[in-house]
Formats: structure tokens, C-alpha cells, sequence
């Protein structure tokens, strides 16, 4: 009963118990513990200069003098950045579901991604080399040249020998595969030829569907 007796004095008084988050604070120091929070569902009021915006501030002034805010119109959201992560722990007890200009404002702890560097690292030596050209190849690199490309005579000596129109089998089918045949193209005089006559046949005739006779009701 004597751990609970200050504990309970402190409650008593007007700043409330904050006796448990030492622990949480100590805990957090070596993984950095939020001093930052987000104020979500704002009125668009406050994010225009004036006693709205005044009034939003002072909210959180009373827990740090040197607040800093960052407001984000689009998301309705604010930061609001504390100088030491008791006073943002203190503020969001107090003001985390509180009615501001007529809103429940929801006070959340802002989570900070450490990358160990604010600047992005460049990529590692050993993959350098794709880029081309390479700005700085590794030891013993070499251009790769082109090969040669294959090419298949049998497969030309059988085209030339086709007509258009006829095809040529490259491999026949089998229970599991089909078969791969090459078909010839027609030759550039003959698409011409099918272009000017296709040009030369006259336009079909658009038949306009014919109205229904009608008869007034007291003709019938």
C-alpha cells in the first residue's frame, strides 16, 4: 500500500498521475520515442490564417512554448512537433478525442522511419557495370561482343523455292505439339493489285428502312 500512496497523491492534483510513462520513456529512449504527433479530422478552418488557426495552437502551446506545426490541408491532418516526447505524451493524453470547433480532433503519435541517413546510398561497386556505358567497371571487365547470329539455310534454300500462297512445314505434329508451318506472303504487286481493285468496286447502297404507315385512331 505505501507504492500506492504517492501515486495516488499525484493523481489527486491537477496534473494528473504521469508516474507510468517514465518507464515507457526510458524504455523508448534508445529506439527514439515519438516527439511528434498528428492531429486528424480538422476543420478546414484551421488551416487558413486566423483566430481559428490561433486557437489550434494554442492547444498545444500550453504543453511546449516551442511547438512547431505542419499542416497538411489535402489529408485535413496536422504535425505538431514537441521538443521532448514527454510533452507530446502529455498533450495527446489531453487532447486525444477532444471536440474542437465543433469535431472530435484525434491526436496520434507520429512513427519516424530511420534509414540511418537522410541521403540515399549509391549503389554497390559490383553493380555499376550495367550501366551504360559503364561509369566505373569493376577490375577485368570486358565488352561482351555480339555473336554471330545462326542462320538457317535449309530453312531460306525451302522459301525461295515456295510460291504465294504456299506453305512450308518446319516441324510436324506430334501427340503433345503441334505442327510449325511458315506460310509465304503475298508479293507487294499483288497487294496492289487486291488495294486497286477493292478501290475500284463501287459503294454499297445505304437502304433507308421505310415509316410505317400510320392511321389516326378515328380513321380505323
Amino acid at each position: 500500500m505505501e507504492a500506492g500512496g504517492p501515486a495516488a497523491g499525484a493523481a489527486g492534483g491537477e496534473g494528473g498521475d504521469w508516474s507510468f510513462l517514465d518507464g515507457e520513456l526510458a524504455a523508448g529512449a534508445l529506439r527514439g520515442p515519438p516527439g511528434a504527433t498528428i492531429a486528424c479530422r480538422l476543420d478546414p478552418r484551421v488551416f487558413a490564417d486566423g483566430p481559428c488557426r490561433a486557437k489550434f495552437e494554442a492547444l498545444f502551446r500550453a504543453f511546449d512554448q516551442d511547438v512547431s506545426f505542419q499542416y497538411f490541408r489535402s489529408f485535413r491532418r496536422a504535425r505538431v512537433t514537441f521538443g521532448s516526447a514527454l510533452a507530446a505524451a502529455a498533450a495527446r493524453l489531453r487532447l486525444h478525442r477532444t471536440p474542437f470547433l465543433g469535431r472530435e480532433m484525434k491526436l496520434y503519435f507520429a512513427q519516424t522511419l530511420h534509414i540511418g541517413s537522410p541521403h540515399l546510398a549509391p549503389p554497390s561497386p559490383d553493380k555499376q557495370f550495367l550501366i551504360s556505358p559503364p561509369a566505373s567497371p569493376p577490375v577485368g571487365w570486358k565488352q561482351v561482343e555480339d555473336a554471330t547470329p545462326v542462320i538457317n539455310y535449309d530453312l531460306l534454300y525451302a522459301i525461295s523455292k515456295l510460291g504465294p500462297g504456299d506453305k512450308y512445314e518446319l516441324h510436324a505434329a506430334t501427340d503433345s505439339t503441334p505442327s510449325v508451318v511458315v506460310h509465304v506472303c503475298e508479293s507487294e504487286e499483288d497487294a496492289e493489285e487486291d488495294e486497286t481493285e477493292r478501290m475500284r468496286r463501287p459503294k454499297p447502297k445505304i437502304v433507308q428502312t421505310r415509316r410505317p404507315e400510320y392511321r389516326p385512331v378515328h380513321l380505323r
